[in-house]
């Protein structure tokens, strides 16, 4: 008999045992998901950079690239790091101001270690939060399980030592291969370009812009939408401007007429951040100089920006979208997610560029008009449907969020044309038509509609 009790009084105890621990490592396991997720990313400023310093989603693989938030858009970095959690950085703002310049007239590594340690002192503030959110959920699902099984102010306290005790054991030996190594390679990163390709060195940015009504000299750079392709050539072109497709209908020239500015419209069809305005751009058979290295461009009280549209291979997707069953499939999205993740990066660079121009001038970051809006009848017999629109118009919405969020982190203006109620197939389109030279482009409409985004912009009024 009394043996008969002793077993029954051990098989009690050990499910209880087994159940207390499965308790505790699953609150363990739920208060480091929890902590990962709730720890407040932690703000550094350094080198011009404003940054968040945080955690990317868990990995099961034991190594990668960490993650790099560069206006909205989610870009593996190029360093790797060990561990399943691996840091991740927001890019919040970019300010290349006096406090750099400082930094820059001395020793050229002092900006870089400042950006370093920035980060390594962000890295391991979030760590020691991550640390102190894990025992406080630990602490409160311990002690809201122990009131549920009506445990004792005895039990209570040991249930929770115990759980809190295991719980953080777990938590260091999980993440803390992550925490510990990572300071080392972040310590290699001399400024945020190098996660991503390429290099620039701060310099001072005027930080107060002059009022518009002050404004003399403005200068286009972009694409053939600022490039005015498809409307009237301009008056006694030259040969860049005829290989260029430049237009006296475009909104530098409507900017020029209506408010006495001198305007350079140095805009090129076909042009990309990488070949038009940061780097050479062929056009046929000429070279076209970068851009941004027209000494209109160092002249400027204000430099207006149009680009995007081909370094995501627009007119590509808008092709493939008008000949495929469906735009929404995973290949077209993933491989636009890729084009948008890669200008995003690019992007990164010419901000950056735009801030070390010599006079520091305004900048304004057009965003594109939706060429879609209302009816799509007039594209029916393209493979154009309003299901098809829909996709598009969320997809240049995309588009647009990265180039705001970068004007944004820059401190530039952006402006966004309204082509409501004049989309293509519209009774007053705002748009070339599809059969015309240059399919969906601003005809003089929409161009003027661009010009006066941009007044409103530049004088700080609402659009």
């Amino acid at each position: 008999m009394v043996r008969a009790v002793n077993v029954g009084w051990v098989t009690r105890n050990y499910r209880t045992l087994l159940a207390h621990t499965a308790l505790v490592v699953a609150v363990a396991a739920i208060s480091i998901a929890v902590s990962l997720w709730a720890t407040p990313m932690q703000e550094v400023s350094s080198a011009g950079q404003t940054v968040r310093v945080g955690v990317a989603a868990p990995s099961l693989d034991l190594s990668g690239p960490g993650e790099l938030d560069l206006f909205g858009q989610q870009i593996p970095t190029t360093l790797h790091f060990v561990g399943p959690v691996r840091p991740r950085l927001a890019l919040s703002r970019i300010t290349l101001g006096e406090q750099v310049a400082q930094l820059t007239t001395q020793d050229p590594d002092t900006t870089a270690r400042s950006l370093e340690n920035a980060l390594v002192c962000g890295w391991k503030r979030f760590f020691v939060w991550q640390v102190v959110v894990v025992g406080l959920c630990s602490i409160a699902l311990l002690g809201a399980a122990a009131g549920w099984l009506r445990h004792g102010l005895k039990h209570t306290v040991v249930l929770i030592v115990v759980g809190l005790l295991v719980t953080e054991a777990i938590n260091l030996t999980a993440i803390m291969t992550t925490a510990y190594s990572a300071p080392d390679k972040l310590r290699s990163i001399r400024s945020l370009q190098d996660l991503v390709g390429g290099t620039t060195t701060p310099a001072p940015r005027r930080e107060d812009p002059p009022p518009a009504e002050d404004i003399g000299k403005v200068a286009v750079i972009g694409d053939s939408t600022a490039a005015g392709q498809g409307n009237r050539p301009v008056a006694r072109p030259t040969a860049d401007d005829k290989a260029c497709h430049r237009s006296a209908d475009s909104y530098a020239e409507a900017l020029a007429l209506t408010n006495a500015w001198d305007v350079t419209n140095l805009a090129c069809g076909g042009a990309t951040v990488g070949a038009g305005i940061l780097g050479p751009q062929w056009v046929g058979d000429r070279l076209q100089n970068p851009q941004i290295d027209a000494p209109a461009v160092s002249a400027a009280d204000v430099v207006i920006v149009s680009i995007g549209a081909n370094d995501v291979r627009w007119s590509d997707l808008l092709t493939v979208c008008a000949a495929a069953e469906a735009c929404d499939n995973g290949a077209a999205q993933a491989y636009f997610q890729q084009q948008l993740a890669g200008f995003s990066r690019d992007l990164l660079e010419l901000m950056s560029q735009l801030q070390l121009l010599p006079k520091h001038p305004v900048v304004l970051v057009n965003e594109y008009y939706d060429p879609f809006d209302g009816s799509t009848e007039c594209l029916a017999d393209r493979g154009l449907t309003d299901e098809k629109k829909r996709v598009l118009q969320v997809d240049l919405e995309a588009l647009n969020d990265i180039l705001r969020n970068a004007a944004k982190a820059a401190g530039f203006l952006s402006a966004h044309p309204d082509f409501t109620g004049h989309g293509a197939c519209s009774a007053q389109p705002y748009t070339l038509g599809i059969d015309e030279k240059a399919p969906f482009h601003p005809n003089p409409s929409g161009q003027l509609t661009i010009a006066l985004a941009d007044e409103h912009a530049l004088r700080g009024e609402p659009s």
